[in-house]
């Protein structure tokens, strides 16, 4: 009897530690969400990083899955570049995550800071 119940006791503990290692890798994965008001005011910080922000778009355009939308999330605003993600809607609310990059021009256009997309938008 003994050793039954040690063996259930241990399946169980088993199975907690797998979870929470699971839930270990799938948080370290994610990327930091942060809010544009603090890209903006401290892009040294995150550049060439990847992180997470949410909001609505604001506008954008794009041509056969590229282009460039903006997105406020209530502190800022911010351009986000699309390589074969697309270019959501306006007033539509997107979470997103990519590297912050700068410097970006687009044509004539300069857009400045920006988030270069990692993974495609969430809506």
């Amino acid at each position: 009897m003994k050793t039954i119940h040690a063996i259930r006791r241990y399946l169980i503990t088993s199975k907690l530690h797998f979870a929470l290692l699971g839930l270990l890798v799938f948080l370290i994965g994610c990327p930091q969400q942060v809010k544009i008001r603090d890209l903006n005011n401290n892009p040294g910080r995150y550049y060439n990083k990847e992180v997470g922000v949410k909001g609505t778009v604001t506008e954008g355009f794009g041509f056969m899955g590229q282009g460039a939308f903006q997105i406020d999330d209530g502190t800022g605003k911010i351009w986000v570049l699309s390589q074969n993600y697309g270019v959501p809607g306006k007033g539509q609310k997107v979470g997103i995550a990519g590297n912050l990059v700068g410097g970006i021009s687009l044509g004539t256009r300069s857009l400045g800071t920006a988030i270069r997309l990692t993974h495609h938008p969430h809506y």
